[in-house]
C-alpha cells in the first residue's frame, strides 16, 4: 500500500494499484507499472538485449560505478547508475541482434574532468594483477598524489574486484590481489584517478585484457574444425542404353516365314515389313 507524506495532495511512497511512488534525488517520482502483451518488434528485442549486456557488465561493481559517476550527476536529478547505463549503451555495445556484445575497450566505469591515465598495461603477478601507467616527466604537482581507482572485471564469471584508493599517481604501479581460482579467467581491467579530497575524478581508461588468447583459440579451433559429415548415398546414374527403341528396330526388318496355307511341301516365301509412317 502507498503512504501519503504531505497530506492528500502531496506525493506518496509505495504502490497504489499500478502506480509506484518514491523519492529520487530529493524529488518525488510516480511511475506506472504496466505489462505489454504485444509481440516485441525487432527494435525492442535489440534494445532488451543491449540492456541485458550492459547490466551484466555494470552490476558486479556498483560501488565503483557509484563513485565513478557520482560527481558527474551531482546537483542534477540524474542517477549514477542510469548515467552509466546511458553512456555505455550508446558507446560500448557492438553487433546486431541477436549477437549484441560488450566492447570492453570503449566502456567507462567513471566519468570526470581529472587528468586520465596514459600508456597503461596489466600483467600477471605472483600476488595478483599488476597495473602500470605512465608518469609524465612534466606531471603537475597537484596531480602527483591523485589516487588510482582500479577495477578488474571477470566477464565469464560476472564478478569484479576493485581497489577504490590505490597507489598515488606518481608511483606508476599497483598490484591488485584476486581470487586465485579466477587467475585463468578472462580479465578486463580499468583504471581511474581521483584527487585526495574526492572532488574530482577522471574518465576511466581500459588498462588491458588478459586470458583472451586461450578463449579465442578455442573458439577459432571449434569454428575451423569441420563437423563430421553425414555419409551420402552414392547416386548411380543410369547408363545410357545403346539399344535402339523397339519401333526403330522393326523398321525395314526382313524376316523369314514358313507358309502353311498351301499344301505344297515347305514352300518358302520372303516378306519385307515396312511400318506405316508415324
Amino acid at each position: 500500500m502507498g503512504r501519503l507524506n504531505n497530506g492528500l495532495f502531496g506525493g506518496f511512497q509505495g504502490r497504489v494499484g499500478n502506480l509506484v511512488g518514491y523519492m529520487l534525488n530529493g524529488k518525488p517520482i510516480i511511475r506506472l507499472i504496466g505489462h505489454s502483451t504485444k509481440p516485441l518488434s525487432p527494435a525492442r528485442k535489440a534494445n532488451c538485449q543491449k540492456m541485458t549486456v550492459i547490466n551484466d557488465f555494470l552490476r558486479p561493481h556498483l560501488n565503483f560505478i557509484r563513485t565513478g559517476f557520482r560527481l558527474i550527476t551531482a546537483g542534477t536529478d540524474r542517477n549514477f547508475y542510469n548515467e552509466a547505463v546511458s553512456y555505455n549503451k550508446k558507446h560500448a555495445v557492438q553487433g546486431v541482434f541477436p549477437n549484441i556484445t560488450m566492447d570492453y575497450t570503449k566502456a567507462l566505469v567513471s566519468m570526470g574532468n581529472l587528468l586520465p591515465a596514459a600508456k597503461t598495461e596489466i600483467s600477471k603477478h605472483k600476488d595478483g594483477i599488476e597495473f602500470k601507467w605512465e608518469v609524465p616527466a612534466d606531471l603537475l604537482w597537484e596531480h602527483r598524489n591523485d589516487r588510482a581507482m582500479l577495477l578488474i572485471h571477470f566477464p565469464d564469471a560476472k564478478v569484479s574486484t576493485a581497489v577504490m584508493s590505490g597507489s598515488r599517481r606518481h608511483e606508476g604501479r599497483e598490484v591488485v590481489a584476486i581470487d586465485p581460482s579466477l587467475a585463468e579467467s578472462r580479465i578486463e581491467a580499468y583504471i581511474s584517478f581521483i584527487n585526495e579530497d574526492a572532488t574530482e575524478i577522471s574518465d576511466s581508461v581500459h588498462a588491458g585484457s588478459l586470458n583472451h588468447f586461450e578463449t579465442n583459440s578455442k573458439e577459432t579451433k571449434s569454428q575451423e574444425t569441420p563437423s563430421p559429415q553425414q555419409p551420402t548415398t552414392p547416386v548411380h546414374q543410369q547408363k545410357s542404353s545403346n539399344k535402339t527403341p523397339q519401333r526403330s528396330r522393326q523398321q525395314n526388318k526382313s524376316f523369314h516365314r514358313i507358309s502353311s496355307r498351301f499344301n505344297s511341301s515347305n514352300t518358302t516365301h520372303n516378306y519385307t515389313y515396312t511400318p506405316p509412317p508415324s
